[in-house]
């Protein structure tokens, strides 16, 4: 019974395809989660991907998203932006949790630098290739490090992420491409914000590919968006054609940002 046990132990965490991965991120100690596609190894690196958490924290919704674009063909790592694996259900503990990491843009670039550093050194990713994608805060971070003048990575997608992007003074061309995926109902992105950033990418010749949901609110991806909204007394939900249409939405434009 207990070698039968064992077996499905290991079954089931050669299906899920996740490593744990701990890494230093400034003055934090950083619990990753890298998912890796099949047949990836130093010969045949596939390109990487960070996915970055909603300001509720490293969670299993960000590893399951790293473990669909494993399926996809890429390694994802699921960086930890808090340090310590640290999540919540509570806004006034995310916020918290946030502005910490965020509220200084050094600290903010350094923890995801760090994370940019365990993807590329893994043999089994092309260093050279790596986007990043991000939910709620995450994608503002994704969007922010895209949209620096030595942007680290190739291009960035944003899912329900805030848009007040710091651009660099001038309108030098921006390096990286951009893909937003935004609630139409989404009452915390307001639509000043989102002309501005249109304006700031137009302005510096960027690529960027906009797109707005009908009907969707914010955390449109996450199917646990409702029952938190609801706990909490804050305007988001999950949107499954939104969640849908946003994913088919990322699937192109990672192929296009990697193709040969």
């Amino acid at each position: 019974m207990k070698a039968f046990s064992l077996l499905i132990i290991s079954a089931i965490a050669a299906f899920a395809g996740g490593i744990e991965v701990q890494y230093p991120a400034g003055d934090i100690t950083a619990h990753g989660y890298l998912a890796l596609p099949e047949g990836a190894s130093a010969e045949q690196p596939a390109p990487g991907v960070i996915v970055i958490h909603e300001w509720w924290g490293h969670n299993d919704y960000a590893r399951s998203r790293a473990d669909k674009l494993a399926a996809l063909g890429y390694a994802a790592l699921a960086v930890d932006m808090y340090g310590e694996g640290k999540s919540t259900e509570h806004p006034a503990d995310a916020g918290g949790f946030a502005k910490e990491a965020t509220g200084r843009a050094e600290i903010m670039k350094t923890r995801f630098l760090a994370g940019l550093k365990t993807l590329q050194e893994r043999p089994e990713v092309d260093g050279d290739k790596i986007a990043s994608i991000g939910y709620c805060m995450g994608g503002m971070i994704s969007l922010q490090m895209a949209a620096l003048e030595d942007a680290p990575i190739a291009g960035a997608a944003s899912f329900h992420g805030a848009l007040n992007i710091n651009f660099p003074e001038g309108e030098a061309p921006l390096k990286a491409k951009f893909l937003v995926c935004n609630g139409e109902k989404d009452n915390f992105i307001p639509a000043s914000a989102i002309e501005t950033f249109k304006e700031n990418i137009t302005s510096r010749k960027g690529d960027l590919t906009f797109i707005s949901h009908p009907d969707a609110v914010h955390g449109f991806t996450n199917p646990g968006a409702t029952a938190l909204g609801e706990k909490n007394g804050i305007n988001i939900a999950y949107n499954e054609a939104a969640d849908k249409e946003s994913w088919k939405a990322l699937q192109t434009f990672l192929s296009d940002l990697f193709k040969k």
